[in-house]
């Protein structure tokens, strides 16, 4: 989901590109390039994900004026790479429908941040705390990190859409709760049973193509 119309103050277009700007100088540091560039399997799933993407990012609903919803899908990409190779993706694919016309340029940074960014942040921050506090099992992955997770961070990232234009003065919060926030509900529950059912299908079938789940530890020494 994301900002479609471009009535924002400078400073908060501004203050996501800064945001972004930042996190983008850390990933790009932090990727494993050497890996990436070695290994044709992770480039082939990489640019496979990123079409799946622009496919899907173009079956989209408008919810009011200056809202659109479709499946974000990033909570797969943060668990199938890692929270870093996923922005980039998301990145990448968000640059691709702007490019088309289909996303507006003025409100690419504050969609990459609340969109890409926010989502796979909280992704990985659901995946760290399970991994912390809960004991290694395929279900405890499959439904908090895959099911949950993904619902979450789709949560988050609708709610932080939802404070930008609150805060910024552009709609009353009494509008954005009726129009927007009360259904944000219904919004987390087809998501994360989306990206559960895919994540699912993928650590039965293909357990190597996901870089966070490790086959032996959830699985071999159950």
């Amino acid at each position: 989901m994301n900002i479609s119309a471009g009535e924002l103050s400078y400073y908060w277009i501004w203050g996501t590109a800064i945001v972004y700007s930042i996190a983008l100088i850390f990933i790009v540091r932090r990727v494993p390039w050497s890996i990436v560039l070695r290994e044709r399997g992770i480039q082939h799933l990489l640019f496979g994900s990123a079409v799946v993407l622009i496919l899907l990012w173009q079956l989209r609903a408008g919810v009011t004026d200056y809202l659109t919803i479709y499946f974000l899908g990033i909570t797969t990409l943060t668990l199938m790479f890692g929270w870093d190779l996923a922005v980039l993706v998301g990145s990448v694919v968000m640059l691709v429908l702007t490019l088309l016309g289909i996303e507006s340029w003025q409100m690419l940074p504050i969609n990459l941040v609340c969109s890409i960014l926010i989502p796979a942040a909280v992704s990985i921050m659901v995946l760290r705390y399970v991994e912390a506090k809960l004991p290694k099992n395929f279900f405890i992955y499959m439904f908090l990190c895959a099911f949950a997770g993904a619902g979450i961070a789709v949560g988050v990232s609708g709610l932080s859409i939802a404070l930008i234009l609150w805060l910024d003065g552009i709609y009353s919060w009494y509008t954005i709760y009726h129009d927007y926030a009360q259904y944000l509900p219904l919004i987390m529950v087809p998501e994360g049973l989306i990206n559960g059912i895919i994540m699912t299908g993928m650590m039965v079938f293909h357990p190597d193509w996901i870089r966070t789940f490790d086959a032996k530890a959830y699985i071999d020494d159950q």
